[in-house]
């Protein structure tokens, strides 16, 4: 069990997990063991984040996926028409997983984290794949969580989901409402998301 202050694990070690090296075992076995919606192979852009402490105990996990097709809380909030969405959604990415490790138990190291990564996403994006980012988002299930972490780094509510997940084409699966949380990466993040070029 690792209880401490924050400043006692710092420098944090922040890595960008490589596909299919020794990280990304370790990144995936975490996640499906310790995560309540576990691991599956994602397509499309991501990155992957785990965070170690100075001594490399690790502590947690990030990933960071393909955006949200729909959701008209962060539709409306940008003010995002369908045809532009749908040309500039690669500019938004979900931080669909996020995992601080069950022995874990160190006071605002999860805000931490979400602040730190804020700031370097965005040249890791670029490096990765040759474009920029402008807003992230994430849903934060609101039957199992308070968000806490995310309004503490700045995340701004902008409203809930509709019960659907992203597997329901044909509008049969009911799952939790989960309050969505959107993060601007840059101050003309609207202006950008809506270019219509």
């Amino acid at each position: 069990m690792i209880e401490s202050r924050l400043k006692t694990l710092t420098p944090l070690q922040i890595t960008c997990v490589v596909n299919a090296s020794e990280q990304d075992r370790l990144f995936r076995c975490l996640l499906y063991t310790y995560h309540y919606l576990g691991f599956r192979n994602t397509a499309g852009e991501n990155l992957k984040y785990l965070v170690h402490s100075r001594d490399g105990q690790p502590l947690a996990c990030l990933l960071f996926s393909a955006a949200a097709w729909k959701c008209g809380a962060r539709d409306a909030w940008i003010g995002w028409p369908a045809p532009v969405r749908e040309r500039n959604l690669l500019y938004v990415t979900n931080n669909s997983r996020f995992l601080v490790v069950p022995w874990v138990r160190v006071p605002h190291l999860a805000s931490h984290l979400l602040s730190r990564i804020a700031r370097r996403i965005q040249a890791d994006w670029i490096a990765k794949y040759g474009h920029s980012l402008y807003c992230l988002e994430t849903f934060v299930d609101r039957s199992r969580y308070r968000g806490v972490c995310y309004q503490a780094a700045n995340w701004q509510l902008v409203g809930q989901s509709t019960g659907r997940s992203r597997n329901d084409r044909d509008h049969r699966l009911s799952v939790a409402a989960k309050d969505h949380y959107l993060y601007p990466l840059t101050r003309d993040f609207r202006r950008r998301l809506c270019d219509d070029t």
